[in-house]
Formats: C-alpha cells, structure tokens, sequence
C-alpha cells in the first residue's frame, strides 16, 4: 500500500505518442518533451526478451535518452489477473518518481488514446495516488499513417468508419459490413487465413489493403488481390487491414449541415423547414 506523499509539487505522467513507427510523424508537441533533460522516459515491451517498439522508434529518430530511463513489461495475454499484476508492477515503478516532484514520459506507438498500454497504467496509477496528474500528447493513429501510404482516403464527406480488432472474429466483422463504407481491421494476424476467406466470398479483395509495420523500414503494403499469397505465412503483430465496401446500401440522410433539425421533428413540431444552403466539406 502506497502512502502518498504530502511534500512538494508532484510529478505527471504524461502519455507521449509517438506514431506508427516513421520518426516524421512525431508531432511537435511530442518531440518538445523528448527534448527535456529534467524527465523520466518509460516505454513498453511485450517481455525481457522483446525490444520496445516505441523506444525503437525515439532511437531512429536520433534523441538520446535521458539518464534515467525504464522498460516497463506489459505481456501480450488475454489473462485478466497477469494483466493487473502487469499493471501494478509498472505503476509501482513510476510512482515513486511521481510523488517525488519528477515528470515521468511513458512512450507509447500510435496514438496513447488508441489500444494504447498508456490508458492501463494511467488509471493504476491514479487508483494508488488520485492527485498524479496523466496528460495525453495525441499521435498519428496507424490506420490514418496506411491509409496515407497507400494513397487512398480513409473516409470522405459521410462515409462511415468502423475500428474493430479482429480477434473479435470473421462473424462480428461480417454483422458491422452493412452498416459501413470503411473497416479498419486491427491485429489481423491470428485471422489472416480467415479474413483472407471472408474478404473472397464478399468479394472485397480489390477493395482491401493490408499493411505492417506502417512507418518503420521494413513497412509491408499488400494489396488485396494478392493477399492469397500470404495464407500460411506468419505477419507482424503491428498489421492491419483497410477494408473498402463498395457494396454498402445506404439509408436516407439528413441533408444540410446547417438545419437544426430533422424534416420530421420539424414538422411535429410546427416550425418552418430550414432553406439554407448546404456546405461542402
């Protein structure tokens, strides 16, 4: 049991993105506190013997770290104690530095708002010491970094979005494909083979890309129709697929940005349909 500590300012724990793995994609705001001298570094690996890819990323981007700084282990399982125990063990670690007056930069991948470990070891923290202040510095999501890769728009004017893990499964994913334009489907690799099928009965091969390892040197884009050939073949853990839906039949919407209202509430309601114009995007 932590007692906290009463004395001097507190230290923060500020969630650091530094995007999918290209060092160009750190924002400014991110590499000013990389830039600091007075702040404890933390990143998160998979296991001792697993190098952290966001330390990765900080290295070939050139910073050198700062005097003190920590790998914290956070392991690839589904085991809710082990997770917690996890959690505890690097909230543990950085706590003391907090309650001393230190800020303590945990560097995260991505974005620390999006399947981030930055959100876990937030709330554990907080949960020992309410008073630990927990900032979040925003980062270029991997599935925007592909979409740019590859040329194509995530989304344009309406379209619809969905950001699914796939360990949800082929099933889950194939109950959200009505609904909408685009599926970004995150850690494929445990489905490959499945999504590859699902992707040629839906006929949405020409329509999808894969990528791994967005940003880094040994990035991997395969475009749909030959995504066949990577059935049996191991792919990164860092892998997604972009999933275009040509097929998608859309429902009436509401049209211009500058109504208050629908046309049915309005009239239930007596009041004059708007005649403003409509604005594009």
């Amino acid at each position: 049991m932590h007692t906290p500590s009463t004395q001097g300012p507190l230290g923060r724990l500020v969630g650091v993105s530094l995007g999918p793995g290209d060092p160009g994609l750190i924002t400014r705001a991110a590499w000013a506190q990389l830039q600091r001298s007075d702040a404890v570094w933390t990143y998160p690996a998979r296991s001792t013997k697993t190098p952290s890819y966001a330390f990765d990323i900080v290295q070939r981007a050139g910073l050198t770290p700062p005097a003190t700084h920590q790998t914290l282990l956070f392991p690839m399982t589904h085991d809710g104690d082990k997770l917690a125990r996890a959690w505890m063990r690097a909230a543990d670690t950085v706590l003391p530095w907090l309650q001393a007056g230190q800020d303590v930069l945990f560097l995260v991948e991505g974005d620390a708002s999006t399947y981030a470990t930055f959100g876990h070891l937030a709330r554990t923290v907080r949960a020992l010491d309410a008073r630990i202040e927990v900032p979040v510095i925003a980062g270029v999501n991997a599935f925007t970094a592909a979409c740019a890769t590859r040329g194509m728009p995530l989304a344009e004017q309406d379209d619809t979005i969905a950001i699914v893990p796939a360990a949800y499964g082929v099933s889950a994913v194939d109950r959200l494909l009505p609904d909408f334009d685009t599926l970004v489907l995150m850690k494929v690799k445990p489905l490959m083979d499945d999504l590859i099928g699902w992707l040629e009965r839906r006929d949405l091969l020409p329509h999808t890309q894969f990528i791994e390892r967005v940003g880094v040197p040994d990035e991997r884009c395969v475009a749909g129709v030959d995504l066949p050939a990577l059935r049996g073949t191991k792919v990164s853990y860092l892998s997604l697929m972009v999933v275009k839906n040509p097929h998608r039949i859309r429902g009436e919407r509401i049209k211009g940005c500058l109504k208050k209202s629908s046309p049915a509430a309005a009239s239930a309601a007596g009041q004059p349909l708007s005649d403003e114009p409509e604005l594009a995007e």
